[in-house]
């Protein structure tokens, strides 16, 4: 992956493809937004806590770049804390009908967020795990969990 020769700006291949739907990418900045909008998103999720790195923008700031350019935006944190129901609700439901960029430091915590999401609608774990696997990331570790979400 590399970034375009414009400072703060990420090249579409940085938005990694999950699904039909839903994408991912490492750190996004407010300048980021348009080139989201731009590649066809709807909605952004960020899943980085606020202060987690003292160069992170702040949550609020690439909030309000979404509305801006009309995006909807969800902040949904997964800290060290580990993932939550609630949180894997909430990602679920703010992925429903949207095309969505979901973004964190590396991109892996919201590649597991969306496998755990996509598993509680009752999607194949083996197929999200794949999908994943084809963006660089490795669900792995939560397939199991996956296995049983999607069982309910």
């Amino acid at each position: 992956m590399s970034c375009t020769s414009v400072p703060g700006l990420l090249e579409e291949t940085m938005f990694l493809k999950l699904s039909e739907a839903v994408s991912v990418a490492p750190q996004i900045t407010a300048a980021d937004v348009g080139a989201a909008k731009a590649a066809g998103f709807t909605a952004i999720i960020n899943n980085r806590p606020d202060g987690e790195a003292p160069d992170q923008p702040p949550g609020e700031t690439i909030a309000a770049a979404a509305a801006a350019e009309g995006l909807a935006y969800a902040h949904i944190p997964m800290s060290q804390g580990g993932i939550t129901p609630g949180m894997i609700e909430a990602v679920r439901k703010a992925l429903e009908g949207q095309t969505t960029l979901m973004f964190c430091r590396s991109g892996t915590r919201s590649t597991m967020l969306w496998g755990l999401a996509e598993a509680s609608a009752g999607k194949d774990p083996v197929a999200l795990a794949e999908a994943a696997r084809a963006a660089g990331y490795d669900l792995s570790p939560i397939c199991g969990v996956m296995q049983q979400m999607a069982a309910r």
